[in-house]
């Protein structure tokens, strides 16, 4: 159902003010706001070898705190880098909209399971 005219002057009236008060939120959630994955991922990826080089250094000096030291700046460097690979095309197709969720194994067996409870 279409909205009456009232209603659109309304509902922009209602956008500006939200676009005024948080227009942070606002780009946000319109997708606008651009982050900047690629130096992310560098600097994850520095990260990476550092940690690695850490652990190596650790491990032929055998100082174990060193080792640890280097394992988890290799870890967190490691973890920088999935996150911002995986949320910047999380739940996209090629078109840009999101994908219909395939429903969970357990789901598929709890629908199964009424339906037998059911027609029975």
């Amino acid at each position: 159902m279409p909205l009456s005219e009232h209603e659109r002057k309304l509902l922009a009236e209602m956008e500006a003010a939200f676009e005024q008060e948080d227009p942070r939120l606002v780009s946000t959630l319109t997708g606008s706001a651009r982050t900047k994955q690629g130096s992310r991922i560098f600097y994850g990826s520095l990260a990476l070898l550092a940690g690695m080089a850490i652990l190596f250094g650790g491990l032929i000096s055998k100082t174990t705190p060193v080792g640890l030291l280097g394992f988890l700046v290799a870890l967190a460097g490691a973890f920088f880098i999935f996150t911002n690979i995986s949320f910047g095309k999380a739940g996209r197709n090629a078109q840009g909209s999101t994908k219909p969720k395939k429903p969970k194994w357990s789901d598929r067996l709890e629908g199964r399971w009424d339906r037998r409870n059911y027609d029975n």
